[in-house]
């Protein structure tokens, strides 16, 4: 098998005796109809309910993964798997592998990974019973958009199980999520690495195990999915709400220290304290933004990012000390100012509306300065790659 195969067709599984034996012959059927030499693997999880023998009364072969997890299930597969192309797909009988044709023909067109969709959106379709309503119409069609607009991901369906993909594109995409997560990390890394991605319609039908609920939970895997979205995304978990803050502390400012008012409503020195709050978090988001970032490229979780490498090459350590050193030193001056103040009033009661206008922006600048040098290290060990 190993001289000729094509395609294998990958099923994860953990104690799936109701549901196996058909999704291996509907597989066989699929192979045939699709005219590719190919193999069908059953990745065992663990099962203690017949689940291997029956797949090898059934001809497929069995590799037996002792990692926990859906995402080891799927590796353990893949890694053996002979074939140059995969299609995977879960063990419940909810998708028909006799219908993987389209599959196999968008991955000889040359697409690198081929998704299967069940919604309408995508011209798919759900028969009665087969999916919850709160994952058809909630937690399905969030995710989905969130891809699509954090990742560009060119999907409709980002939790449908079945679909093919390249074994070239998988090693280089060097996915680490063990859980349910996994499949959900395929389809974000190949978007952001600019995969050649496309869509079939698929039918889903209801599941057809009997002994065991489904695998998959609700919400710790809903949970699970909007975590790894935001780690995989430093834009969004970190510089955008940054950026807000930051905005929202400079209008603050631009409110407060000229002591603007709208109505019967006065901006003054507490408004100029929580400005600075807004700034100084923001600020500290950024640099998490930059921290993250940096380290998950350098790490290969993300792939390069031509707009950090022209940050870098514009701010690097020695202007990030010079510019981090500038506002220290401005701080200073103004809390110096805000000293020879009480100074002058023989270190007695002071003007606070007019003092905190100097001490505010100048504890706040000292801080920005004093975190801005220490960021400028900080990232430049990041920096430093390892070789490979």
């Amino acid at each position: 098998m190993s001289n000729n195969c094509e395609l294998t067709v990958v099923i994860p599984c953990l104690n799936e005796a109701d549901t196996l034996a058909a999704c291996i012959r509907k597989a066989r059927r699929g192979l045939e109809a699709a005219g590719v030499a190919g193999e069908i693997l059953v990745a065992d999880n663990g099962s203690t309910d017949g689940s291997v023998e029956i797949a090898r009364q059934q001809g497929a072969r069995v590799v037996a993964v002792t990692e926990k997890g859906y995402g080891n299930a799927l590796k353990g597969g893949i890694r053996a798997a002979q074939g140059r192309w995969i299609i995977m797909g879960d063990a419940d009988d909810s998708y028909d592998f006799s219908e993987i044709a389209p599959f196999v023909n968008k991955l000889r067109e040359g697409y690198q990974m081929v998704m299967g969709c069940r919604l309408p959106a995508g011209g798919g379709r759900i028969m009665p019973g087969a999916m919850p309503f709160s994952h058809r119409w909630l937690g399905n069609p969030m995710f989905t958009l969130m891809a699509r607009h954090m990742f560009a991901s060119p999907i409709h369906d980002i939790y449908c199980g079945l679909r093919g993909f390249s074994k070239e594109l998988y090693e280089r995409l060097d996915l680490r999520c063990q859980g349910m997560e996994f499949a959900t990390e395929m389809i974000i890394k190949a978007s952001l690495n600019r995969a050649r991605i496309t869509e079939v319609p698929i039918t889903l039908h209801r599941d057809g195990r009997l002994a065991h609920a489904p695998h998959l939970k609700t919400m710790r895997d809903g949970w699970r999915t909007l975590r790894f979205f935001l780690v995989l995304s430093p834009r969004w978990l970190f510089m955008i709400p940054g950026l807000l803050l930051v905005l929202l502390g400079l209008a603050g400012y631009g409110l407060a220290l000229p002591g603007v008012t709208l109505g019967r409503i006065n901006f003054d020195a507490h408004t100029l304290l929580f400005a600075s709050l807004f700034i100084l978090l923001g600020y500290q988001s950024l640099l998490f933004a930059l921290f993250a970032k940096t380290f998950a490229i350098n790490e290969g979780i993300l792939p390069e990012d031509a707009s950090l490498k022209r940050f870098f090459g514009i701010i690097y350590l020695e202007r990030g000390l010079l510019a981090g050193g500038g506002a220290l030193l401005a701080g200073l001056v103004l809390l110096a100012g805000a000293v020879a103040q009480w100074w002058a009033a023989d270190f007695g009661h002071l003007d606070y509306a007019r003092t905190m206008r100097w001490v505010v922006p100048g504890v706040t600048l000292t801080a920005l300065g004093f975190q801005t040098i220490l960021s400028s290290f900080f990232v430049s060990i990041l920096g430093m790659k390892k070789p490979r």
